[in-house]
């Protein structure tokens, strides 16, 4: 992995929304355009919230059966101790591997407790609970649904790779979500991404500010839609060359 962002890279990674983020990672052509983001199984609690902006610790859960042993929070202080293996700030990820679902993979006192060691917010592929009290502590979280119970639940491993939302998650990849969903980037382009967004947005705007004026016409609409095309493609050849 190339080095870690600084942060005050990851802040400004912060500061544009989640397709913006996925069109620049477009633009640079390591990846195909369907890979790299979790479906639309994986939603945003709380919409309202700024995007998340981390790097993935990994655990895995089960809620069907008490653990071999522990209590039901098991795995909790192995998980906040993996915290410092991340690149930067954390971001928890969970891959629920009941099935179904059983019961919900975090309530107020997880959440309370990756927010006071540093984590950026919480992703799962099973459930949450508690989540009026999750937005009081302003902890952004991403699920699959909502269920009431927190059954057995314990964290089985911690660090390995995981499958949420479709797509597989490594320990240490770094990760942008805002209501709209959840991708990854890759890290040997993520220090282009925030410059490369503004300039993405400013060329969009071309279009945007043509047909939100006063009467536009197909044949204007064809010429913003030239020039926007035109400074997206020398950004994107610039951004292939570097």
């Amino acid at each position: 992995m190339t080095s870690p962002l600084t942060v005050e890279s990851l802040k400004e990674l912060t500061k544009y929304d989640t397709p913006t983020v996925c069109n620049v990672i477009e633009l640079f052509d390591i990846r195909p355009r369907n890979t790299g983001f979790m479906d639309g199984s994986i939603r945003a609690c709380f919409p309202e919230m700024p995007p998340m902006v981390g790097y993935a610790v990994t655990s895995t859960f089960r809620s069907m059966a008490a653990p071999r042993k522990g209590d039901v929070y098991a795995g909790l202080q192995h998980q906040v101790e993996a915290f410092a293996e991340a690149p930067g700030p954390p971001i928890v990820v969970y891959q629920d591997i009941d099935e179904p679902t059983i019961s919900a993979t975090f309530g107020e006192v997880m959440c309370s407790t990756y927010k006071g060691f540093g984590a950026q917010g919480l992703i799962t592929s099973g459930a949450g609970r508690d989540l009026d009290q999750v937005r009081d502590i302003g902890f952004p979280a991403f699920t699959n649904g909502t269920i009431c119970a927190h059954g057995y639940c314990h964290t089985s491993h911690v660090n390995v790779p995981v499958t949420v939302g479709g797509i597989c998650i490594e320990p240490g990849d770094l990760l942008h979500g805002d209501l709209n969903g959840v991708t990854t980037i890759p890290h040997e382009v993520a220090s282009e991404v925030a410059d490369a967004c503004k300039e993405l947005m400013k060329a969009e705007q071309i279009v945007i500010d043509y047909v939100r004026g006063s009467n536009p016409t197909v044949q204007g609409l064809i010429e913003a839609r030239q020039a926007c095309e035109a400074d997206i493609n020398a950004l994107s050849e610039r951004l292939r060359k570097k």
